[in-house]
């Protein structure tokens, strides 16, 4: 056997070890590619493939309920499925606008527009149609077309319609508040969404998903108001608007003593379940109880007089010269429609609505003090309520006063309020001197809302008074607001026809705001209702006539609907006062023309001026409580007693001729 050549061996373990290291360069070589691959680029590659193998999906959080003090809903967000497409994977675009129009109910045209459109943009998304009805989405899904993607969304619902529609308001498209209280607590009712991952195949099909953060649901919200009475404000408040051709008009039902809005009615109104429809005017969404101001008219006289019986001395049996109906001041006249009054008590001023009565005793008031108590009674400053665009009215300081500006106010001009304002300065007359802050909220996420206390504003024996005075207006044979009374239970209040002024032509208007303020039952409220109707363009629209009754009726419902015990004997309805007839229109008179807006002059019936005949209220002044009830039994007189000592007020006055359902009302002191 023949030796190997050395050099063939040499030179075999020479291309062995560079074959070697070859394969230990490639191998390495691999070896930092993978590294690089794996773990320098990791985190790019990784995203990479995510965005292809993976979708990040919005999982929207359901809108809070909003729901009245019963539990009954007034606004809930109900599931949705919403249909989208890939353009880009649509294997014929003529065939899917045919397919999607057919069962979305679209135009054909229009889709297969937009789908040739998307595709040719290189889009790879699409809408077809949002928030589509469950018997389109269940037709769809039937067809199992790989390109039709389904997206679940929600929708706001009102089950109510048009029920509190101004106070709650509406959402957009994105269920995201725009007016009302779902603008004002928009935040708290959105709650926050939460997101997934989905894991998909190549043509973007959900494979498999995890959840990153669950989605918070919106706070629930529980109101102060209650439907029924609600219901029965808004059909009350309607067919008014429609009996006195009214423009708008709003209506405040409220607990005096906690501030809890009970109802809150707007006119015209609108159903959140739908969009605006082209050419409706925005008004129709205004909530004209907190939004829109007005001049009151002589509903303000009972202000006028609270704050007399607080820096006067001044009372309801006080003698106040009224002028015989007429009383001239820095060359401007006012006279009282119908018949004229000489010396009356202050109690007949607030329930005849004298304007010159109110004049005189806003004259003793003085400015300074007038306006202190009107800012007391919480006017000029907004109320504090839960609820966007609120208007703080309008109040001027007494520097910017005219000559006349003091008897203007005395009788509710020269200064504007909302409906809300009113019922709050009305309910510090009826809680007994306090001025409580108007809440529509009971609870938010299942905790009591909260508001700040009330504070004092007058004493209670002023509030006692007034109660006594404003009831004069609703049973007294002359008083304004006899409409206002109810069945079985006392009430008191104070009518408003204020004649609108037109201060482009600087001259006085055919139309009217009528409104009525009041509380029922008198001796401890336990509802206190405003009702504001503006333009009233007939010769019924002032506050006795127009928006007594409907007071009346809610006030009723109210009380029923609350359990309170009757404080009255029912009148059966042949024993029934008759209703009176038609007030004539106010009698204003300018004697400058381009003064500042006159008040109003209240209504007056041919009845009131007739004498009544009935008993005779005796004077009960400076007797016992035993010796008055002797002798009212002996008379045959109905006697409410209130207080103990002596007899140190009554109503009516003496003298005064008691009508049928009437009763005295004898005040006690010692």
């Amino acid at each position: 056997m023949s030796a190997v050549d050395p050099q063939q061996r040499w030179n075999a373990t020479r291309r062995l070890a560079w074959l070697a290291a070859a394969m230990a360069l490639w191998g390495a070589a691999i070896a930092a590619k993978l590294l690089y691959l794996q773990v320098i680029r990791h985190e790019d590659y990784l995203r990479q493939a995510r965005r292809q193998q993976e979708r990040v999906i919005e999982i929207p959080a359901p809108r809070g309920t909003i729901s009245d003090r019963n539990g009954q809903l007034l606004a809930i967000s109900v599931p949705m499925a919403s249909i989208s497409v890939n353009p880009q994977q649509v294997p014929d675009l003529e065939v899917a606008a045919d397919i999607l129009s057919r069962i979305l109910e679209l135009d054909r045209t229009v889709l297969y527009g937009r789908l040739r459109h998307a595709e040719a943009a290189g889009r790879g998304f699409l809408w077809v149609k949002r928030k589509i009805a469950p018997e389109e989405a269940e037709s769809l899904k039937s067809l199992r077309l790989n390109w039709i993607q389904f997206h679940q969304e929600s929708q706001r619902h009102y089950p109510n319609g048009t029920l509190l529609a101004n106070a709650i308001g509406s959402v957009n498209h994105a269920e995201r508040g725009n007016a009302g209280l779902e603008l004002a607590l928009d935040d708290e009712l959105a709650g926050h969404p939460g997101s997934a991952r989905m894991l998909t195949d190549v043509r973007r099909r959900g494979i498999d998903s995890h959840m990153n953060t669950e989605p918070q649901a919106g706070a629930s919200l529980t109101l102060t108001i209650d439907s029924r009475i609600q219901y029965t404000a808004e059909r009350e408040l309607a067919r008014a608007v429609a009996d006195h051709n009214a423009r708008s008009a709003s209506l405040v039902a409220m607990n005096p003593h906690t501030g809890e809005i009970l109802a809150m009615a707007s006119y015209p109104t609108f159903d959140p379940n739908y969009p605006p429809a082209p050419g409706d005017p925005p008004s129709k969404r205004f909530n004209y109880a907190v939004s829109v101001p007005f001049e009151p008219g002589s509903v303000f006289k009972a202000i006028t007089l609270a704050a007399a019986l607080e820096t006067t001395r001044l009372r309801p049996d006080s003698l106040i010269n009224c002028g015989n109906g007429s009383i001239t001041l820095f060359g401007r006249t006012i006279r009282e429609a119908g018949r004229g009054y000489g010396t009356i008590p202050m109690s007949l001023v607030l329930a005849k609505s004298s304007n010159v009565g109110a004049i005189q005793v806003g004259m003793q008031v003085g400015p300074e003090r007038m306006y202190e108590y009107v800012r007391r009674f919480g006017f000029g400053s907004r109320t504090g309520i839960t609820l966007p665009a609120e208007s703080p009215g309008m109040v001027r300081s007494p520097r910017r006063w005219g000559k006349t500006s003091l008897h203007s106010i005395a009788m509710g001009h020269e200064i504007g309020t909302t409906t809300l304002q009113l019922a709050r300065a009305c309910s510090a007359i009826a809680n007994g001197g306090l001025l409580v802050e108007p809440r529509i909220i009971l609870k938010l996420g299942g905790k009591p809302f909260t508001t700040a206390p009330p504070r004092r504003i007058i004493k209670p024996e002023t509030a006692i008074t007034m109660r006594q005075m404003m009831e004069g207006v609703v049973v007294n044979p002359g008083g304004t607001g006899r409409r206002a009374r109810l069945d079985g239970y006392s009430s008191g209040g104070k009518t408003g026809s204020a004649q609108i002024f037109d201060f482009e032509t600087r001259r006085y208007t055919s139309t009217y705001n009528g409104t009525f303020m009041g509380f029922a039952p008198v001796t401890n409220p336990a509802v206190v209702i405003v009702v504001t109707l503006n333009g009233t363009r007939t010769t019924r629209g002032f506050g006795g006539v127009s928006a007594a009754p409907v007071f009346r009726e809610v006030a009723q419902e109210a009380l029923r609907v609350l359990d309170i015990p009757k404080d009255l004997p029912e009148v059966a309805p042949d024993e029934a006062a008759p209703e009176p007839e038609a007030e004539e229109p106010p009698d204003l008179a300018i004697a400058e023309l381009g003064a500042p807006p006159v008040p109003e002059e209240d209504e007056q019936t041919p009845e009131a001026a007739a004498a009544d005949t009935g008993p005779r209220v005796p004077d009960f002044q400076g007797m016992t409580m035993r010796a008055v009830l002797a002798q009212a039994s002996e008379l045959g007189l109905p006697v409410l007693v209130d207080g103990s000592g002596l007899a140190r007020g009554q109503y009516p006055p003496p003298g005064s001729v008691l009508s049928a359902g009437e009763r005295v009302r004898v005040r006690f002191a010692r």
